[in-house]
C-alpha cells in the first residue's frame, strides 16, 4: 500500500509505530548532519527526520535529491518532536525515516505552494491544479462540498426528489444570450445550453413529481464580473400545490439550516421588504441590512431655497454616515471624487457635519439655516457626530448613486463584517419593465412568473403596475436566490406572451410544448433557485466566487489552463455545416 496514514493524522498516541506516508514535498531543510522534510497531502503536513547517526548515508543522499512538489513515499517510526509546532495538528511528532521512494520528480512550480503565495491571479489560474494544492483554495472547495451536502440532506428530508434535466435544449430569445451548440445530425440547427432548467422543472410539476430539486450547471453568454461566470451552479427547486408563503417558509428553513450547520449561526425569522420599500430606503433591490444609513428624502425641505442644484432636482436624498463628522476636508473631497467617477456618475456631493456639540455646519450654509439643517437631521435619523452625505438629480439615477456611496462608506467604516449574516426576503417585484429601446415590455424575472392575484385585472388595462408573485432572498447585500409562483393556466400564459411582444406563432414555436402540457392539468406551482457559487462564497466570508470553483474562467471568460475557447479544425466545421474560417 502507498500509505497507512494520511499526513494530518498522526499524534503522540502513535509514537513508536511504524508507518508509511505518501505526499508532496513542501519544504526541505538540510543542516548537513540532519535533514527535515515537510510532506503534504490534502489532510495536512507531517515532518520527516533524517540524521547521520540514525539514517544511512544512501538514504541521506537520496533525500538530498528531493525538490519542492516531488511525490514521495516514506516508511519510518513515529517519534516525539523535541521542538514542537503548535500551529499544525501533527506538530507534536515527526517520522524518523527508514525508507524513501521517489514516486515522481517535479519541476520547480511557477509560484510557491503556500497559504500566502507569490503567484498572481492569472498565473495561478494557468496552473490551477497547483493552486488547489494551497490550503486556502483546497479548504474553499471542501467548504463548498459541505454546503452542497447539507443542501441535499435538508431537501431530501423535506421530500424533494433529485431529477436531472437536459443540457442540450432549445434556444429562447428572453433573458441573457444563450451558448449554442450546432447539431451535426440536423444541419443548420442548434441546441442551446440551459440558462436554467425553468421549463423542465415546470413540466415535472405537470408530471406530478410534486417536489423537485437539482444542483445543476447553467450557462449564460454575458459580460463577466467578480461574482459571475459563463457557467455557474444553481440549487434549482420547484414545488406543486403551494402558495408564496409555503415557498418562503421552506427555503428560509434551508438557509437557516445552512447557517446553523455550516457557520454555527442561529438566525431568527427573516425580515421581509417590498421591492418598492427596498428601492426607496436603500436604492437597490438587494440591500445590505447589516448596518443602517437608510435613505432620507429631503426634496420637500430643500427646494425653492435659492440653491439651483436642489431646486432643479427631481430628488434630493441623503444618508447619515455614523461617527464621521470629523472627516477632514481631504476625506470629503475624496468622497466627492468617488461619486463623480464614471462608474457612479454623480455631478457632486453636498455634506453636513453634525458636530458633537449639536451644531451643524454644511457646504451650503449660504442657502440654509441651522434650524433647517436640523430638520434634515430628523429626516436622516442622524445623531451627533454623524456626517450627512447628500445627492440630487434624476430620481432613479440618484438613488442608484447613493446606494453605491452607502456601500462604499460601509466598507470604509468596517460595517460589512464577513462573519455577520443578515438575510431578508424582497417581495412584490414589478411583473414587467418597459424598455424604451425596443418599445415593449420585458419580464423582470421570466415569462412564466405569475402576477399577484389581486393585480390580475391590471394585465389588460395597466400592465406596468402589475406586481409579480415573485421573491428574492438577499444575504449581506447579495441576491443569493430568487423565484416566483408560476403561471399554470394557458390563458394567462398566452396573455403574458402577448404583453411581451410575442406573436401567437412565435409563442407556439418557442414555448408550445409548455402551453400544450398545461392543457393536461397543470397544478399551481412555484419555485426558487439559489446561486450556489455566490451562496458558498458569502457563507465563506467572501463575495468573489472564483476561489470557490475548482476550475473557473478568467474575467474574459477564458479558461487559461486548457486555453479555451479555441479554434477548431476545418474538418470539424465542415461536419457541422458551418461556413466559418478557422482563426489561426
Amino acid at each position: 500500500m502507498y500509505r497507512t496514514h494520511t499526513n494530518g493524522e498522526l499524534r503522540l498516541t502513535h509514537v513508536n509505530q511504524t508507518v508509511t506516508l505518501s505526499g508532496w514535498v513542501q519544504k526541505v531543510r538540510d543542516k548537513g548532519f540532519m535533514m527535515w522534510i515537510d510532506v503534504r497531502d490534502r489532510y495536512g503536513i507531517t515532518q520527516l527526520l533524517l540524521d547521520e547517526n540514525r539514517s544511512s548515508k544512501e538514504l541521506m543522499e537520496k533525500a538530498r535529491q528531493l525538490g519542492r512538489e516531488f511525490v514521495v513515499q516514506i516508511t519510518g517510526t513515529v517519534i516525539e518532536r523535541e521542538a514542537k509546532n503548535k500551529n499544525i495538528p501533527t506538530g507534536d511528532i515527526e517520522i524518523l525515516v527508514t525508507e524513501l521512494k521517489i514516486l515522481n520528480a517535479a519541476l520547480t512550480p511557477p509560484f510557491t505552494i503556500e497559504d500566502e503565495t507569490d503567484g498572481g491571479d492569472e498565473l495561478r489560474m494557468q496552473y490551477r491544479y497547483l493552486d488547489i494544492r494551497r490550503n486556502p483554495v483546497r479548504e474553499n472547495l471542501i467548504f463548498r462540498h459541505k454546503v452542497s451536502l447539507e443542501v441535499r440532506k435538508y431537501l431530501s428530508e423535506h421530500g424533494f426528489i433529485d431529477v436531472e434535466t437536459p443540457y442540450l435544449i432549445k434556444s429562447t430569445p428572453e433573458g441573457a444570450r444563450d451558448f449554442v451548440v450546432p447539431s451535426r445530425m440536423n444541419p443548420g440547427q442548434f441546441y442551446a445550453l440551459p440558462q436554467s432548467p425553468q421549463t423542465f422543472k415546470q413540466l415535472l410539476m405537470v408530471a406530478g413529481m410534486d417536489k423537485y430539486y437539482q444542483i445543476v450547471k447553467c450557462f449564460r453568454d454575458e459580460d463577466l464580473r467578480a461574482d459571475r461566470q459563463p457557467e455557474f451552479t444553481q440549487i434549482d427547486c420547484e414545488m406543486a400545490f403551494v402558495r408564496q408563503e409555503d415557498i418562503l417558509n421552506t427555503f428560509e428553513g434551508l438557509t437557516r439550516h445552512l447557517l446553523k450547520e455550516i457557520k454555527g449561526v442561529e438566525v431568527a425569522q427573516f425580515p421581509r421588504m417590498t421591492y418598492e420599500e427596498a428601492m426607496k430606503t436603500y436604492g437597490n433591490d438587494k440591500p445590505d441590512i447589516r448596518f443602517g444609513m437608510k435613505f432620507g428624502e429631503l426634496t420637500d425641505l430643500t427646494q425653492n431655497k435659492g440653491f439651483s442644484v436642489f431646486d432643479n432636482a427631481e430628488l434630493v436624498v441623503g444618508i447619515a454616515a455614523p461617527g464621521c463628522s470629523e472627516y477632514t476636508r481631504k476625506q470629503i473631497d475624496e468622497l466627492t471624487e468617488f461619486v463623480k467617477r464614471p462608474q457612479v456618475g454623480a455631478s457632486g456631493l453636498i455634506y453636513v457635519r453634525y458636530n458633537m456639540d449639536g451644531t451643524l455646519k454644511s457646504s451650503v450654509d449660504k442657502f440654509f439655516t441651522e434650524d433647517q439643517l436640523k430638520l434634515w437631521a430628523e429626516k436622516l435619523g442622524a445623531e451627533k457626530g454623524d456626517l450627512f452625505l447628500i445627492l440630487a438629480g434624476n430620481e432613479a439615477k440618484t438613488r442608484t448613486q447613493l446606494s453605491i456611496l452607502r456601500m462604499h462608506m460601509a466598507t470604509s467604516l468596517g460595517l460589512r463584517k464577513p462573519n455577520e449574516f443578515a438575510p431578508l426576503w424582497v417581495v412584490d417585484f414589478p411583473l414587467l419593465e418597459w424598455d424604451e429601446e425596443s418599445g415593449r415590455y420585458h419580464a423582470m424575472h421570466h415569462p412564466f412568473t405569475s402576477p399577484k392575484p389581486e393585480d390580475l385585472h391590471l394585465l389588460s388595462t395597466d400592465p406596468g403596475k402589475v406586481r409579480a408573485n415573485a421573491y428574492d432572498m438577499v444575504l449581506n447585500g447579495n441576491e443569493i436566490g430568487g423565484g416566483s409562483i408560476r403561471i399554470h393556466d394557458k390563458e394567462t400564459q398566452s396573455q403574458m406572451f402577448d404583453l411581451l411582444g410575442f406573436t401567437k406563432e412565435e409563442a407556439q414555436n418557442q414555448f408550445g410544448f409548455l402551453m400544450n402540457a398545461f392543457q393536461f392539468g397543470a397544478p399551481p406551482h412555484g419555485g426558487l433557485a439559489f446561486g450556489l457559487d455566490r451562496l458558498v462564497a458569502i457563507l465563506g466570508g467572501q463575495e468573489t466566487i472564483r476561489d470557490f470553483i475548482a476550475f473557473p474562467k478568467n474575467n474574459s471568460g477564458r479558461d487559461v489552463m486548457i486555453d479555451a475557447p479555441s479554434a477548431i479544425d476545418t474538418s470539424q466545421l465542415n461536419e457541422l455545416f458551418l461556413d466559418i474560417k478557422p482563426i489561426s
